[in-house]
């Protein structure tokens, strides 16, 4: 039975690994397009 749950612990820190990683690209390219659109501001005045 705890076989069981640590195999299941794992899996789940895993996921939450994977998860985490990829909110960090998407939070990654939001920065990208805010930073990209205030150059265009920069350079437009």
């Amino acid at each position: 039975m705890i076989r069981v749950i640590l195999i299941g612990l794992a899996m789940f820190t895993l996921a939450a690994c994977e998860t985490t990683k990829g909110a960090g690209k998407d939070i990654e390219k939001a920065g990208d397009a805010i930073q990209g659109a205030a150059t265009d501001v920069q350079q437009s005045f």
